[in-house]
């Protein structure tokens, strides 16, 4: 195929000029030009690891070029970040959504779209329900992300790009994960995009989409550019040829032939589980079971309890021996639809992912040989034509395609019993395709099982040789042999899902709307809200001077102090990370203020002493982010780094308390309005006003993006760098506000205090519902966690116990809420 090279009078929307990216010394692009005109769809082939994703990544903002340039309506530019490129008008949809797990759709939504389109019609939750049901969505905007469907997410994806109304649209690999219906929807929607005068991009490994829905095309092979077309003047087979370099044989192997005597190597009888009901199958040796339906009809649940995933009633046998879910889970190899989420370790390497689930086949002695590992892996490897750097680079690199490839390499490492695929071949380029039908077919003729769930009937068809479709959980249609099509697939599909009871509906919402709260970040904070009355009354009726107006005051004070702090380190939390040094900088900065905040010392010195404490916080809070994000420490690492200078510079400062603190200062601190204390108050509030900020300002998404999931954040246009960085100078500062109550407690400058407020923040923030993973938490329920800490130390005074409970006080807390929060967060995922 030549160049296409018709000389267009229409400027074109978007233009790329000798684009070049390499990583770590291997070229991912190298000069490619490429542009699309508006009101066309320009479709973008390549095998996986061609650069398409990469191209895009430059034209969307999210990747900078080593060289080359970028036009957009006429404005030239060497690179932009991804806010601006939205700005600019492109949009784009990824192979991976950019959305942040952790946080709900109406905030991934909030965080992506510019709030004035969001208020454009007067208010921002019918405009998103807009969005969303202009896409065939029935998402509940308070449903988190990380319970969402792959083919749920990717319509979240969708209706963000399309609701900005764009430029350029650029949608990467969007019908993978889709059912029939919603991939007609797409289509219709990029139709409409395109008639409106939108320059659409369309990268696919499907030549039947190109040819319904693309314009021209562009062939990209190893970085470099083979050429651009009319799709009308080229055949699949000259696309297909440019697209690997070589001429393919048929897609699909050759079937199993059926023998009237065949052996029986799989029967499912009568099984059912959560989402499934009644499912009766059969298959014999070197057949390929298929599962159809459309998306969401129980497949995906039934291929779990096929792996052992969840559980069921009935029987499974494979070659004649029954296996209940246990011995299936240690059995069977499971390819799951979200590869990210279920199927790789994305900090780990290619060869760790590809090896964890055979390690006992490499085993010598009570140690792992690595020579048997390397040459099974590498033999896999090359056997599925994986592209990557080493095997020792890490997944995370790789093309979507070939980390599919890696999921597929474990599975045939495990030498498994039964292999179950969910998608086994989304985002995987039309030649990786080929090799995975045949490795699949291989597998079956040598005797294993293989069970394959696919929302591409024509994929089915090609590949199986019996399928069953499902609708609501049950088998509506079981189709053998020459019976097989995409047309009676579809039809059966379509035709059973058409009948809904009408009662559903309403159930599943109100099931939902009770599974979300129980999900929610308020609920840590009731149940501490609870345990902290409870405990109250159990102390006053065993002591009656604890609800005294004296240690009320005092807890109060004392939960200021640590609520402070705790809100802080709430903030290192919600952002993934940590910060340990923050009990040595509230005692270091008391002991700097003891050099200034004295009896005989003037005004001047006094706020000075204050304002001198509020820089040195800012100062550790702006080395504690540099840490992280420039020299590349992790926060533990960091923040451990300043918890031992810290404590040093505290003892260099005072090697034993001294400096008594002015007792006007001390007396301002501890003023109260009627029995309580200003201090607590002003908590309260800080508290109210950070909640509001992590909800309801961009602020607080970007830091919860950021720790939910910091490349997606990254594509949405949250600058990560500096909103870490910030995030660590308002722990400092918050610490800042803890160390000036702890002052006015102390009385004196003592550098041995302060410590243990590391340990005790952590705990509050954990006991509020903060995960230690990011993403997720409340300033209200580390509010109340830090009281119900104070409370259980005070309890242990009150109720005449040894130090030792309060330690066993804290665990226990911890322990009781790990289990609490992971049973009521994790349960019911596949609801959405």
């Amino acid at each position: 195929m030549t160049e296409h090279t018709t000389v267009h009078a229409i400027q074109p929307t978007l233009v790329l000029s000798g684009i070049s990216k390499s990583y770590a010394g291997v070229a991912a692009l190298t000069d490619v030009s490429f542009e699309v005109l508006p009101g066309e769809v320009h479709a973008l082939l390549g095998e996986n690891g061609a650069g398409k994703s990469t191209l895009m990544g430059v034209a969307s903002g999210a990747t900078k070029a080593d060289a080359g340039m970028i036009t957009v309506a006429g404005q030239s530019m060497t690179s932009f970040a991804p806010v601006v490129a939205t700005g600019l008008g492109i949009a784009i949809v990824h192979q991976h959504p950019a959305v942040m797990p952790q946080m709900t759709v109406q905030e991934n939504i909030r965080l992506a779209v510019p709030a004035a389109i969001l208020r454009a019609g007067g208010n921002e939750r019918t405009t998103m329900r807009a969005m969303l049901s202009g896409v065939g969505s029935q998402l509940h905007l308070s449903d988190r992300v990380e319970d969402l469907t792959v083919a749920q997410k990717h319509l979240l994806e969708i209706a963000k790009a399309l609701a900005i109304s764009p430029k350029v649209l650029i949608l990467d690999e969007p019908t993978a994960p889709l059912g029939q219906d919603s991939v007609e929807l797409l289509f219709r929607l990029v139709r409409e995009a395109a008639a409106r005068g939108t320059a659409v991009v369309y990268i696919t490994h499907r030549l039947a989409e190109v040819r319904e829905l693309a314009d021209r095309v562009t062939v990209l092979r190893d970085g470099t550019l083979r050429g651009t077309a009319d799709v009308a003047s080229i055949s699949d087979d000259e696309l297909l040829a440019l697209i690997v370099g070589r001429q393919l044989a048929s897609t699909f192997p050759p079937k199993h032939v059926t023998s009237a005597a065949g052996v029986s190597n799989l029967e499912v009888d009568n099984i059912s589980g959560d989402g499934f009901s009644d499912v009766t199958l059969s298959a014999s040796a070197g057949e390929i079971v298929g599962i159809a339906g459309v998306v969401g009809n129980g497949q995906s649940n039934l291929l779990r309890a096929l792996a052992g995933l969840q559980g069921f009633s009935g029987a499974v046998r494979i070659n004649g021996k029954s296996l209940a879910s246990k011995k299936l889970l240690n059995s069977s190899a499971f390819l799951p639809a979200d590869r990210h989420r279920e199927g790789l370790m994305m900090t780990l390497s290619v060869r760790e992912n590809a090896a964890v689930g055979a390690l006992t086949r490499f085993a010598k002695g009570p140690l792992l040989s690595r020579e048997k590992e390397l040459a099974a892996v590498n033999r896999e490897m090359d056997e599925l034509a994986v592209k990557a750097p080493s095997t020792e680079a890490a997944v995370s690199a790789l093309s979507g395609g070939n980390q599919q490839k890696v999921v597929l390499a474990r599975a045939l490492l495990s030498q498994p019993a039964i292999v179950i695929a969910d998608e086994p071949t989304q985002g995987v380029d039309v030649g990786a395709r080929a090799e995975i039908y045949r490795i699949l077919r291989e597998v079956s003729a040598s005797g294993v099982p293989v069970v394959v769930a696919s929302s591409d009937a024509k994929e089915l068809e090609g590949l199986c040789d019996r399928v069953i479709v499902m609708s609501r959980g049950q088998v509506v249609e079981e189709l053998v042999g020459a019976e097989i099509s995409e047309e009676r697939i579809v039809h059966a599909a379509v035709r059973s899902t058409a009948h809904t009871r009408a009662d559903e509906p309403s159930k599943r919402a109100r099931s939902n709307g009770l599974l979300r709260f129980l999900k929610g970040d308020y609920v840590p904070a009731i149940i501490l809200a609870i345990v902290a009355v409870l405990l109250g009354t159990y102390i006053a009726s065993r002591n009656a001077r604890y609800i005294n107006e004296f240690n009320l005051n005092s807890l109060m004070m004392l939960a200021a102090a640590l609520g402070f702090i705790a809100l802080g380190q709430t903030v290192a939390l919600l952002m993934g990370g940590i910060d340990l040094s923050v009990g040595p900088l509230a005692g270091f900065l008391v002991v700097v203020g003891s050099f200034f905040i004295n009896d005989g010392k003037s005004s001047l010195l006094i706020v000075l002493g204050f304002l001198l404490m509020v820089v040195l916080a800012i100062a550790t809070g702006l080395l504690n982010g540099s840490l992280i994000r420039y020299a590349r420490f992790t926060a533990v690492a960091a923040t451990l780094t300043m918890y031992i200078a810290l404590q040093g510079f505290s003892f260099l400062l005072r090697d034993a308390p001294s400096g008594i603190i002015n007792s006007g200062v001390t007396s301002a601190i501890k003023v109260k309005v009627g029995p309580v204390p200003v201090a607590f108050l002003t908590l309260v509030i800080a508290t109210v006003a950070m909640e509001w900020a992590l909800r309801r300002h961009i602020g607080g998404l970007r830091v919860r993006a950021v720790g939910s999931n910091e490349e997606s954040a990254r594509r949405v246009g949250v600058k990560v760098d500096r909103t870490v960085i910030l995030g660590y100078v308002t722990v400092s500062l918050f610490t800042a506000l803890g160390a000036v109550i702890l002052l006015a407690q102390l009385g004196i400058g003592d550098p041995a205090q302060g410590v243990s407020y590391t340990l005790s923040s952590i705990t509050a923030v954990v006991l509020g519902g903060t995960s230690l993973l990011g993403g997720r938490g409340s300033f209200v329920g580390t509010l109340l966690g830090s009281i119900l800490i104070v409370q259980a130390l005070n309890a242990t005074v009150f109720l005449g116990l040894t130090q030792t409970w309060q330690y066993v006080f804290q665990g226990g807390f911890i322990l009781v809420a790990a289990v609490i929060y992971s049973q009521v967060r994790g349960s019911n995922r596949s609801v959405a």
